[in-house]
């Protein structure tokens, strides 16, 4: 296989676990409403077990994916996070109370936090600088897939046979994890792991260049090994040394969650209700959604290598934001109409899908130098599952409170991402084509 053959091939399998996140994280937003009145649970019970449990899965999985990912090697990891869907999809689709659903809806939230980490750790390691960010923005772009196939499949299935056929949506996700979990046992491991964790050499340099045939990848591999030279096997990850990028991937995935996307995209058909949508039309617009969050996934990952790079992307985003909040707090105060609230709606999807979507996970598997890459994508990741589980977990109890003034909830939202804007132009650093290299050196002091 050439050489630009070999790297898409490894870059989209890996990948496909992104796809298996987004499908995994939207799929519920279908099964929201059928489940609760099912099992007829309360705002509360709904909101942690039924609604968020996968999410506090996703962070246990995202603040303990490093020690697997850094021990075990890239590829050993992904494997086991594609068994952890598939058991997860399973069992979800087969449970038989509240509580053994949440149970698999956790094992599932550990494969997304997990995946979060090692998938986009990989990818940045096996790419070259120029190719970077739109490789690693592969699997956003496959995540934004999977949640359009679940909106796709969640209406369809409620059309054809109706939602109280739920477990038909959550149980499909099988499928995809089983092919999934084939097809990563034919990647080679990450060659910067091989060199940094193992010692490995000879294999790492296979590796590159089997991605770089006839090319001369030695002083790629000498520079690998100085900077792990002058790295202390016992330093600590929370010290002096890492408090830059430490901070800059926590603010990136703080901001990613407080503009409120995971609370549209897992309560869509729910806001739409609220804002006078009938339920087929409700979900319909999920659908919506989803083809709005692909398409300008797609701008955003052909723009990332090109024009102002990563700053630019998010300037972009933060200015959309902070429109289309506003206009849906303004549409729910006014009571302009449901198709209003779509539209804006739409926008805020658009926005983030070219800004936060895009860069979030390409930036933090950026910053941090090759011996700590997999703790700092545990920690950016962490924290965007920590605030993504809050959310999550306070929205019906919040809704309900709010009655008929839902949009304090979107101004409290628009209000974050000018803080957002802010960050973006004042401390976020440009990492367009710089290797990982040259960025240890420029944000580690």
């Amino acid at each position: 296989m050439e050489q630009k053959n070999q790297l898409i091939y490894w870059t989209i399998v890996v990948a496909t676990a992104g796809f298996l996140f987004g499908f995994d994280t939207a799929v519920i937003s279908g099964a929201d409403l059928p489940i609760q009145k099912e099992w007829n649970t309360s705002p509360a019970f709904h909101g942690f077990f039924i609604m968020s449990m996968a999410l506090w899965g996703t962070v246990i999985g995202a603040l303990f994916g490093s020690f697997p990912t850094e021990k075990y090697g890239r590829k050993p990891t992904l494997f086991w996070i594609g068994v952890l869907y598939f058991v997860s999809a399973v069992g979800s689709g087969l449970a038989w109370d509240p509580y053994s659903f949440s149970i698999f809806r956790f094992i599932g939230g550990l494969g997304v936090g997990a995946s979060s980490v090692a998938a986009p750790v990989y990818i940045s390691e096996i790419s070259p600088t120029k190719d970077r960010g739109k490789l690693v923005a592969t699997y956003q772009f496959t995540l934004v897939l999977g949640i359009l196939v679940a909106f796709l499949s969640n209406y369809i299935i409620g059309q054809i046979w109706g939602p109280e056929l739920w477990r038909w949506m959550v149980g499909l996700e099988a499928i995809p994890a089983l092919v999934y979990t084939i097809l990563i046992l034919g990647v080679s491991e990450s060659p910067r792991w091989l060199i940094t964790n193992k010692g490995d050499v000879e294999g790492a340099r296979q590796v590159f260049q089997q991605l770089n045939p006839g090319e001369d990848v030695e002083p790629l591999i000498q520079e690998i090994q100085q900077n792990k030279q002058k790295t202390e096997s016992n330093e600590a990850f929370f010290s002096k040394k890492y408090r830059w990028p430490i901070l800059l991937a926590f603010l990136v995935a703080f901001f990613n969650q407080v503009s409120g996307i995971n609370f549209v995209i897992y309560y869509a058909p729910r806001i739409f209700e609220m804002a006078g949508l009938g339920a087929e039309n409700a979900l319909l617009s999920s659908v919506g959604i989803g083809v709005v969050n692909l398409l300008f996934t797609m701008v955003g990952v052909y723009l990332i290598d090109r024009s102002g790079g990563r700053r630019q992307l998010m300037f972009l985003g933060s200015i959309g934001y902070i429109l289309t909040l506003a206009m849906i707090a303004w549409a729910f105060k006014t009571n302009a109409g449901g198709w209003v609230v779509v539209t804006f709606v739409l926008g805020f999807i658009a926005s983030h899908a070219i800004g936060q979507g895009a860069i979030i996970w390409v930036f933090i598997s950026e910053i941090f130098p090759n011996h700590m890459r997999s703790y700092g994508q545990s920690w950016g990741s962490g924290t965007h599952w920590v605030f993504a589980a809050l959310i999550t977990l306070i929205t019906p109890p919040v809704i309900a409170l709010l009655g008929k003034n839902p949009w304090i909830l979107f101004a409290s939202f628009a209000a974050m991402m000018v803080l957002q804007l802010l960050f973006t132009l004042f401390m976020m650093p440009e990492t367009k084509g710089v290797s990982l290299e040259d960025l240890e050196k420029k944000l580690v002091k």
